[in-house]
Parts: structure tokens; sequence; C-alpha cells
């Protein structure tokens, strides 16, 4: 599966959504055993991130996956895309033409999806149609581990903007999950090639640089990333968002549109569902020609109007058609380059189906002078590092340590503002692949409440129309005593998720005391390269835990310090409200339900018509010896009526109502199907009873002549024995001769049950009697035996422990060794 972003899943376990997860997933989820889920989103139609709404159910991944073209219009796929922006961005209503669903504008301007579920039209957000699929993801998980999966990594494009992360967040929370991790593809894909490597350079060594080019269906990455022993960090990134194998797809769709039209008169794009089977024989077509440069066929039985296509392409003339795309592959990789360190490159991975095609691979190759290397699976590789991650993240499983230093993709300019002052400052916190997550603190001077800004700092850069990243308002800030400022401590961070907030605030009071060792300053220490503080405006700001002012704790201080924490309201861009989340996750738990009750009366519908086709094909085959001409024939006129029932008004009908026709069809059918069980096991049953029999009586045959194998058994136990023989003989012969008066399409005199009972009555009786040990008897040892064990040494000298055994003593002074 192509990696971008939510696949196999598999979890931590196994796998990954949009999984590669999956699974996937799941899966999905992915080969660690530890109770987490490993979600990889993926992109592109090839892909199991579909979700088919019908009237009764959802259908999630290959099963949706199928309906793509059946039922186009509620067939969900390739909608990652649209995290987090609005309905109204150009971006979305570019790509709106191309989509066979429907798009919608919700109340609150962001992007939606219309379907019709359980026959009513519906509007789901984005957010909801990605929980859909992790929740695919996580009951696949559960289902292989036996296990409840609550935590989970995703990765994500490097691209995304805030905005976009924090969308996903409020999928995983509809899911039902938390999520220890929102992890860049490319970072991923570092992290599953570097903890395997045992010849990374020691920490205190030259770091050895890898450049990872990811092209998957729909998006294009390039990152840098230096390599030590257990640590990895990320140097710079650079990408393409609209450059990915989707494009060489939508040439080949576009060069055979205009082919049928002009050679079959077939106006394609006027045809969603001919427009998609175009597209999966295209994709089809541009995998065959990365390894054949020949001419290779195009052929589509029924494509419009009972009209059947055909057509040709080679590789030349696809590579030829597309130079305009393959043009595009250099820049990111030249930005790459001009970001990060001009050491000398150790190798260049590439990930992704696009880097399939040979035409992508030879431009990477030339621009950089070298071979590139494919040593990790291009369709798997994102998976596997979010499996990594999450295996280091869970404390329910042991990895080796290995750090991770991502960078922030965009800088972070922070602007505030007063309500009654009309100066504006501003300052950039985190420059371009700047370290991350990371926390700087900023120190203010207010006598009033005041407003954060957050947005990038560099809007042409952003694949994103909108800039603002959040608005932050500092709360309850009051004036000194005296009528001055006050400090206020601020805390910017972007986490490891890649989101930036204002965590904490709090508002520097100064006391009057007496101690004389006063502490300034309670945050953890965190050396800043020895840059000093720096003065910005009317703010001064350090990285979060920079060494304190020594003066500041010396003897001489005659003040305290007091903290006091300062409520911060934020409101950032398109953010879910926590009442709407929590409808959302009410929906969710309700569709789930639907989903599963949709799935039992599936069950037991499929039940009845497999029990339909199967007790027929029998009839007509091993039952029929077993089954009267006038039952053959009610039961045949049975099914019949059962199977024209199911195709008409039993099409759809309650889970009860299939539970109680098969019911019905089993009380004519079993009987039959008992009759050959027990036709087929009689013969077998009756002739290890005679074995028993036979064994039995010849052991009282040797008793009578007198045998010493038996003798020391009593004449009524040999008795017990003879009788017990003679009745199971009798009941034999009875059953048997009863059993010979019978056709074999009657029910059976006797049955196999009753004649294993019968064996294991006989065994009961006989085996204990003819097993009975004969009695020990000790003979007398004479005294000049005893004698000679005096004098033969230590290996003579014997004794009998306490159960009469013999043993042999060591002499004095030796040990005895078992």
């Amino acid at each position: 599966m192509t990696s971008n972003y939510i696949d196999h899943c598999k979890i931590s376990i196994y796998l990954s959504i949009y999984l590669s997860i999956y699974l996937s997933i799941c899966l999905s989820i992915y080969l660690l055993n530890i109770f987490s889920l490993v979600v990889t989103p993926i992109d592109g139609s090839e892909n199991e991130a579909c979700i088919s709404l019908a009237s009764k159910n959802r259908t999630i991944g290959n099963a949706a996956k199928s309906q793509i073209i059946t039922n186009f219009k509620n067939t969900v796929h390739g909608f990652k895309k649209f995290h987090g922006r609005a309905f109204d961005d150009q971006f979305v209503q570019g790509e709106k033409s191309k989509l066979p669903y429907s798009l919608h504008k919700l109340d609150n301007g962001s992007t939606g999806i219309k379907v019709r579920y359980l026959n009513e039209d519906k509007v789901f957000t984005i957010e909801q149609m990605t929980a859909m699929l992790l929740t695919k993801l996580k009951e696949t998980s559960e289902h292989a581990l036996k296990k409840p999966v609550v935590d989970c990594v995703i990765s994500v494009p490097s691209f995304f903007t805030d905005v976009e992360r924090r969308s996903l967040m409020d999928a995983t929370q509809i899911a039902g999950l938390n999520c220890l991790r929102l992890i860049n593809d490319t970072t991923a894909v570092a992290l599953a090639y570097g903890i395997y490597k045992q010849d990374l350079p020691n920490p205190e060594e030259k770091p050895r640089n890898v450049v990872f080019v990811d092209i998957g269906h729909s998006s294009y990455q390039v990152s840098v990333a230096s390599f030590n022993k257990g640590k990895l960090k990320v140097l710079a990134t650079a990408f393409d968002p609209y450059l990915g194998g989707r494009n060489f797809d939508e040439m080949l769709v576009e060069y055979f549109c205009e082919d049928f039209k002009n050679r079959f008169k077939l106006n394609v794009k006027d045809n969603p569902r001919a427009l998609l089977r175009l597209y999966q024989e295209c994709e089809k077509l541009k995998k065959l020609m990365s390894a054949n440069s020949s001419d290779l066929p195009l052929n589509i039985e029924c494509f419009m109007n009972d009209i059947d296509v055909h057509g040709k392409m080679n590789r030349l003339q696809f590579e030829e058609m597309c130079a305009h795309l393959l043009m595009r592959v250099e820049a990111p990789l030249k930005s790459a380059m001009e970001q990060s360190s001009k050491d000398e490159i150790y190798a260049i991975e590439v990930v992704g189906g696009a880097t399939r095609i040979p035409a992508t691979k030879e431009r990477i190759s030339k621009f950089f002078g070298k071979d590139i290397s494919t040593t990790l699976n291009a369709d798997e590789a994102v998976a596997r590092g979010c499996a990594l991650q999450c295996a280091i993240l869970s404390p329910a499983f042991k990895v080796r340590e290995f750090s991770i230093t991502d960078a922030v993709p965009f800088p972070i300019t922070l602007r505030w503002n007063s309500p009654t002052d009309e100066s504006v400052g501003e300052c950039e916190v985190y420059s371009k692949n700047h370290a991350a997550p990371f926390s700087k603190a900023i120190t203010f001077h207010k006598k009033e409440p005041f407003d954060l800004e957050a947005f990038y700092s560099s809007p042409h850069e952003l694949p994103y129309p909108d800039s603002r990243i959040g608005r932050f308002t500092i709360q309850n800030v009051m004036p000194q005593p005296d009528g001055g400022s006050s400090k206020v401590k601020v805390k910017v961070r972007v986490n490891m998720h890649g989101i930036f907030s204002v965590s904490s605030a709090s508002l520097i009071e100064k006391q009057k005391g007496e101690a004389e060792d006063v502490q300034m300053d309670t945050e953890p220490a965190v050396q800043n390269e020895g840059r000093p503080e720096e003065q910005v405006g009317d703010a001064d700001w350090q990285n979060d835990g920079e060494k304190q002012d020594q003066g500041a704790s010396s003897s001489k201080a005659k003040s305290k310090v007091k903290s006091v924490d300062l409520p911060i309201w934020a409101n950032t861009t398109r953010q879910l409200d926590r009442d709407v989340l929590n409808n959302f996750v009410e929906y969710e738990k309700k569709m789930i339900i639907q989903d599963k009750l949709e799935k039992e009366r599936n069950d037991a519908k499929n039940a009845v018509e497999e029990y339909v086709y199967d007790l027929r094909d029998k009839l007509c085959g091993i039952y029929e010896r077993y089954v009267t001409e006038d039952e053959s024939n009610r039961l045949t006129i049975m099914l019949e009526d059962t199977e024209n029932w199911l195709y008409e008004e039993g099409e759809d009908q309650e889970k009860e109502i299939y539970q109680d026709k098969l019911s019905e069809l089993k009380k004519f059918g079993e009987p039959i199907e008992e009759r050959y069980r027990e036709h087929e096991g009689r013969p077998r049953a009756f002739d290890e009873l005679g074995k028993k029999i036979q064994l039995f009586m010849k052991a009282v045959d040797v008793y009578k002549q007198k045998d010493e194998r038996y003798q020391h058994l009593s004449a009524e136990d040999m008795g017990v024995v003879e009788k017990s023989v003679r009745e199971a003989l009798g009941w034999m012969n009875a059953k048997m001769n009863a059993q010979s008066k019978l056709t074999v399409a009657q029910d059976p005199a006797v049955k196999v049950a009753e004649i294993i009972q019968k064996i294991q009555e006989l065994e009961d009786v006989c085996n204990p009697i003819l097993n009975r040990p004969k009695p020990r008897t000790e003979e007398p040892i004479e005294e000049g035996d005893q004698n000679n064990g005096a004098h033969n040494g230590p290996a003579a000298q014997q004794g009998a422990d306490s159960k009469g055994n013999q043993q042999t003593k060591p002499p004095s002074g030796e040990m005895e060794v078992d």
C-alpha cells in the first residue's frame, strides 16, 4: 500500500488506517505484540481506505472497495486531503469535480461529505469519515489480538499544518482511540530504516546523513535525516503536496478519454461509472509499464452503451506525456538539500508506490549522481515506522532506545497586543526545521489581559490557504500594587504531534522577605547552546528552562518570588467544539451497533441460503440412499420454496425470521443427515465392540485352561467377566439382526452412541478384573547372603528404603550423589 496517512494498519499489533494497517490495520495495527494499534494512512484507489454506506449499514475496507463502481455515489475514498479545509477552499473546489460522491458545505464553513445512509441523506464531516476507518482498524486489531485496543500511532504528511493535525486528532477521539503520536510519514520511514542498523556512528562521531523520498498516491515528500547510534534527527523537509501517483493516472485517463471519444464516439466523462472503471484499468496499465517497455493493451468489455473499447500504450509514450510531471521531481530534492548541511549523503532511500515508475527513479538518481536504494518496503515502510514508534511509547513492550528529533516544517510567529495598547509586537518563536517537540518560555511585562496570535510566518510556503494557527488570551493579568507592569511568563510548545499551543502562563509576583536563598524559577533547565537571553519588543524570551541567572539565587537576594497560574482561553482555527465532538462519539457508537446488528442479520440469512444449497446438493448425492421418495419430493419442494422466498419477500427480513426458517428446514433435513452419519459410523462401532468381546472371551478361555496369567483371579471374578461378555454378545447380535431388517432410508434400530456406550460398560466391568496385579511374595534372606554383603565393599552394602526397594549406601566419609 502507498505510504501516506492512515493503513496497515496493524498494531502494535499490526497495522495500519488509512492503513497500510491494514492493517491495516490493521491493519493494522503491525507485527508487534503489544496492545496498541498502529495506524498508517494510505492513499489511492487501490487501498482499503474506502467506506461504502448503504440503507442498512456501512462497509469499510476491501468490501467497500468492491463497491466503488456499483455504489459510487455513496462510496467515499481519497478524503484525507480535505482535513481541516473550508468548503470554499480553492483546492476543495478543484477536487470536487473529480469525485464521484458529493461534497457539502457545513454550517461552520468546513467540508462535509453527503451520502445516502439508512435511507436518509446524511452529511458527515471529514473527521467522522476518518473515524469510521479507524474504528474498522480497531475492530480488526482487537479480533486478531483477542484484547481491547486503545492506543495508536498515526502518520501524516510532513506538510500537514496545525489545523489539519488537530482535525485528525479529533477523528481519533471519535473512534475511541488514544493517539500516542502523530508522526510525519518520512520520519516514520527514517525510524524504520535506522532502528535496525547496527553500524551507525557513535554519538561523538560524524552523523550519517540519509535522504528519504516518499512519492505516494497524491503527495511527494522528501526529508534529510542524520543518524547516530540510538537516535535520529530530521535536518530538513521538502514536499510537493500536489504531485503523486494519481497525477500519472490522470494523464492516462485523459489520453484514453480523448482516444475513445475520437474512435468510439463515447464521452466518458459524462458517465461516472465508466470513468471509475477507466481509472482502475489505467492504474493497472501504469504498473505494467513499470516492468515492460513494449506496447501494452488496454481492453474494457461493455464499457459504455454495451460497447467494448481497446487501446494501447508504451512506456516511452507515457513518459513523454508526463514530462511536465517528471520535471517537478527535482524541486523538492533541491529544496531539501539547500536547507540541510552540505555533508556527504550516505544513501537515498525511496518508498511509495509512485517510486516504482522508472522515470521517477531515474530523475532522483540523476539529481544525486548516485544509485538510489530500495531496501525498505515501498508500501509498508511508514506502517512499520509507526509500529516501532508505538512500541517505543508503550510501557508494555521493550524496544531498544531510539530517540527521534523531528523538525517544524514551517516557521511560526507569535504576535501580541492588549485591548488598550495600540502597539503590537511579534517575534518568530520557531524557525523552519526547528527541532520538535520543543518548548519555549517568553516573559511579558503587562498591566492587563492580552492576546497572543500564532500564525505561520511564510504563507507562500504553505499548501494551505490560511496561515492562522490560533488566538490565545492570557486572562487575569493585573498591574503591580505600585501601578507598574506585571511580569508574565508564557510557555509555548510544539508538541510531539507537531501541534502548536500556549501550554501555560503564570504571573510572577515579587514579595518582600528575609530569605537569603531564593529560586527565581522552578522550571526544569535546558541549555540553549550557550546563547544569552534575547530581548524582543516588550518581551524577553528563552528556551524552556534555560539556566537561570545565578544572581537570582545568590545570598544577596532580598525578595521572594510567587508564581500564580493564569487561565488561558484558546481559539484555534476550525477546532471541533467539545459538545459537537461528544455528539460525534455517540453517533459513531450507534453506527457500530447498527453494523453489528446488520452483520448478524446477514449471517442468519446466509446460513439459510447455505443450508438450502448444501442440502439440495446432498439429496442428489450422498443422501440419496437415505431418504424415501416421498421425503425427497417434499423436501425438494420445501427447499425450492425457501429459495424463492429468499430472493423475493425474504430478501430483507429480521434475523429472527431467518433463524426460524432455518430451524424449520433442519427439522426435516437433520434426520436424513443423521441416518447418513449412523450408517457410516455403525459398522466401525460394531467392529470395535466385536473386538472387545473377542478379547475378553479369550481371557476367559485362558483362565479355564489354568494358565498362570490369570490364576490369581477367583472363579467368581471370571464369572462376572464371562457373564458381561455373553450379555454384550447377545445385545450386539440382537441389534444387528434388528438393523438388518431395516432399509437405510429408515431410522436406525441402534445408534452409534449406544454401541460406544455398550463398549464402555463392558470395559468398565472387565478391565478392572483382568488387569488386577498378582500379589507379591517375599523371599527369605539367608544368613550367608547377609554376611557376604558385609565383606563385598561399598557396592554391595544395601538396605531397604521405606517402600521396600533396595538401596546402595556409600561408605562412611563419601558423599552420595544422585
